[in-house]
């Protein structure tokens, strides 16, 4: 069981109404009379919707039955296709399901796919990866005393902040948690 207490921002998953449900953010309320209760702001697993929420204190809710399976990304259609490592089945998402890791999409990376009562209902991205510039303004030394910033568009879509001496055709490390710049990869 999950109590309130062991609410954590962006990783508690709850099962709640018979849904899974992610703990986005909370705020403990302490009124001046009565209990204190929290105030929840959840995301469906299922469904994608957001929902805010209130509940008391010491309120219990049940883990839900989440497991999740290494997948290798194959290719995309009008739905996005993964490969189980393991018994080679395939599993298909629709773009809504995969919002989050779609800029992340690359042939051949595994990611995780999270199933609920076995059933694929999201991809999670590795924690980290190595992505190449495409297309990026050059940086011109001494434009700035402390070193500076410029924004690059990735193989994938997604666009960063990088330092200036990063240039086209450049791989960098990039945290998929934060969408955030680590270091240049040679």
């Amino acid at each position: 069981m999950i109590t309130t207490s062991d609410f954590r921002k962006g990783s508690t998953k709850i099962l709640w109404n018979n849904e899974p449900w992610v703990v986005l953010d909370y705020q403990l309320v302490k009124p001046g009379k009565g209990g204190t209760y929290l105030r929840t702001k959840m995301k469906n697993l299922l469904t994608g919707r957001i929902l805010e929420e209130t509940f008391r204190s010491a309120e219990k809710f049940q883990e839900p039955d989440l497991e999740y399976k290494q997948m290798q990304y194959l290719y995309a259609d009008d739905h996005f296709h993964f490969m189980d490592q393991d018994s080679y089945e395939q599993v298909s998402f629709d773009e809504d399901q995969i919002e989050t890791a779609k800029k992340y999409l690359k042939d051949g990376i595994i990611y995780n796919i999270l199933h609920f009562a076995g059933r694929p209902i999201a991809v999670e991205p590795p924690t980290f990866m190595i992505l190449e510039v495409k297309k990026t303004v050059p940086g011109v030394r001494g434009d700035t005393a402390q070193g500076g910033s410029k924004p690059a568009t990735l193989e994938t879509g997604l666009v960063v902040q990088v330092p200036l001496f990063i240039n086209e055709g450049h791989k960098v490390k990039i945290d998929t948690r934060e969408d955030k710049y680590i270091e240049k990869v040679d």
